[in-house]
């Protein structure tokens, strides 16, 4: 006889992962929509987290981004009675399978938990391992990290000016597969004191191909920046669609597009 995880919304049997500093919210459905997809989960409002010997339903409500390359990510999840939780976005989406926690259960019928133990255990050192170091060659590129870091962003979305200044590819680790981007140079965030920060990326989404830019325009714009590096394009790509230089940010989900 199949043995299934029972349905039970118990707090005190779940092992949480508590998020450690700044939450990425989604901008957007749209965006939600493209995470999901990226992280190869069902378009779907509600998952099932599943453990030991019980399951309960989770919302995605963001997302953390860790590496040298800010290019992989830590999903943060809410259960029903409102604590968070981190987990990969590879181990939620195992956890849909109807056949999950199968292995969890030993001949005789009971909770194997010395597996789910360690399988638990994989995924906490997963989320916890910090990101070593980054050892640069020369102090040139020590200046500019620290430059970059002295830079504060706003949390809130701003009005931004910048000019195109290349329609690239960048690799997607998740889709195994290269999404479109912008490139700008000349960013500027339009505040009380404004604050240059010069080159920026963002996704050539459906909102911006509408606008049918040409490098050179210049832009005026509302948007979210964050700190995420713009990952590089594959060996195989064509030169014309690669970024040599590093794109320290990126802007989320622009609006209120203007070309001026």
């Amino acid at each position: 006889m199949a043995i299934t995880l029972p349905h039970i919304e118990d707090a005190n049997q779940t092992n949480y992962l508590p998020p450690q500093g700044e939450i990425q919210p989604f901008e957007s459905e749209e965006e939600y929509e493209t995470k999901l997809k990226e992280w190869k989960l069902p378009a779907k409002k509600t998952f099932w987290f599943k453990q030991k010997t019980h399951q309960r339903k989770v919302e995605i409500v963001g997302y953390q981004a860790y590496s040298e390359e800010d290019d992989h990510y830590t999903i943060v999840i809410k259960f029903q009675d409102g604590k968070l939780s981190c987990i990969h976005p590879a181990y939620l989406k195992e956890m849909q399978a109807g056949n999950f926690g199968k292995e969890a259960f030993d001949a005789a019928g009971q909770p194997n938990t010395a597996q789910i133990e360690e399988k638990q255990a994989d995924e906490k050192t997963k989320e916890q391992a910090p990101t070593p170091p980054k050892i640069t060659a020369t102090k040139t590129k020590t200046k500019k990290k620290e430059a970059a870091k002295k830079i504060q962003l706003p949390e809130d979305k701003v009005a931004f000016s910048a000019i195109v200044k290349q329609f690239a590819l960048s690799y997607n680790h998740f889709t195994e597969d290269h999404d479109e981007v912008i490139v700008l140079d000349e960013v500027v965030i339009h505040q009380d004191d404004p604050l240059p920060i010069g080159l920026a990326w963002c996704s050539h989404s459906k909102t911006l191909k509408k606008q049918e830019l040409a490098i050179g325009d210049k832009l005026s714009f509302n948007g979210k920046i964050v700190k995420k590096k713009l990952p590089k394009a594959q060996d195989d790509v064509d030169e014309e669609h690669k970024v040599e230089e590093t794109v320290p940010y990126k802007i989320n989900n622009p609006s209120k597009i203007e070309k001026q």
